[in-house]
Formats: structure tokens, sequence, C-alpha cells
């Protein structure tokens, strides 16, 4: 099930991009898996016109690719291109870098498929209502993470701000050679006791 969904979804995109079908197509044949970690391994291949296609073949695909699974939450709030700096790719270095590139810059044009359901003025203004409306969301989170941060420095001090950062790390270098004399000290004074 989830290889068929990540196979739709990702032939959605590419058949909306015709630039990266052109980028695949030279690897027709080729094949390569998904894996994530610790749950699923996603198999496919790149057919002749670019789209991906299942591999149920037993031979060791080209390329690996490697998402730990608690990473994908990430590529739902911050999209494909921030999750992919955290894919290992390994295999054949060509055919990887294809891949790596077009899964970076594959991008979901979502104004096109409303349109075909909604018709182009409403497609455009739901998809400009939902830029604002993640916009929004985005500048709340930064409001608030700033005043839980400032919160946690100044009112409840939990954390230490980064300008008192090195007044704090003199005072731990001070009391670890303090703690140093006073081990030798100690060994001193056994030896000789």
């Amino acid at each position: 099930m989830l290889s068929s969904l990540f196979l739709s979804a990702t032939n959605h995109l590419l058949a909306q991009s015709g630039w990266a079908r052109a980028r695949l197509r030279p690897h027709a044949g080729r094949s390569a898996r998904l894996v994530l970690a610790p749950f699923a391994e996603i198999r496919f291949s790149v057919s002749a016109d670019g789209h991906l296609a299942d591999h149920t073949s037993e031979e060791a695909p080209e390329v690996s690719l490697h998402l730990a699974v608690a990473e994908l939450p990430r590529l739902l709030v911050d999209g494909l291109e921030t999750a992919m700096r955290h894919v290992r790719i390994e295999g054949n270095a060509e055919f990887a870098e294809a891949l790596g590139f077009v899964f970076r810059h594959l991008r979901w044009d979502a104004e096109e498929d409303l349109a075909r359901i909604f018709g182009d003025i409403a497609a455009h203004r739901m998809v400009e209502g939902g830029q604002r409306v993640v916009g929004e969301a985005q500048r709340a989170m930064a409001r608030a993470s700033g005043s839980l941060a400032e919160y946690l420095t100044e009112e409840a001090p939990l954390l230490v701000s980064r300008h008192a950062l090195p007044a704090f790390a003199q005072e731990l270098i001070a009391v670890r050679d303090g703690v140093a004399r006073l081990d030798k000290r100690i060994a001193r004074l056994e030896k000789s006791g």
C-alpha cells in the first residue's frame, strides 16, 4: 500500500514536471529502493517515459535512498527539499545524483490540480489563501518560540542566554580547575598519610 501511494504521488508530480521526467529518462530500466527505516522498503524503477514503476525483481537495486521515519513529519511541514537533506543516498553515482536532484526540486502544482475541479480563479484564490494561512502559522510559531526562549532564559532561567554563556563557561572552567587542584591535594595527603 505504501509503495503504491508513493509511486502514485511521485508519478503525479512527475506528470506535472517535464524537466524531471527528462532528467530521469536516461536512467530508464534502472532500479532503486527507498528505505524508510526501520519500517518499510519501497522498490521502484524508472520507465522509458521518465515515470516510476513498481520494481519486483529480486536483483539488488542500483541506488538506495535511506530516510528515517522520524524525518517524515519534516517532509509534511517543510517540504521535500528539506527532507531530502536528511536522506542518505548510496549506489550508482550518476543515477543517485539524478534521483536526488529530482526529489529535491519536485514541487506539487496545487493550483493546477484545483483548477480542474473548481476552475482557474477559484483555484488561484484557494492557493493564495492557503499560502497566507501557512505564512501566518509560520510567523506565529516563530513568535511563540521566541517568547518561549525568552521565558526560559529570563523569567524562569532554565536555559543560559547567549550573552551570559561566556561568563558561565569561564565559571565552569574555574570550578573544573578547582576540583582538579583539590583532587591532587587529596592524592598527596593520601600518599603522605
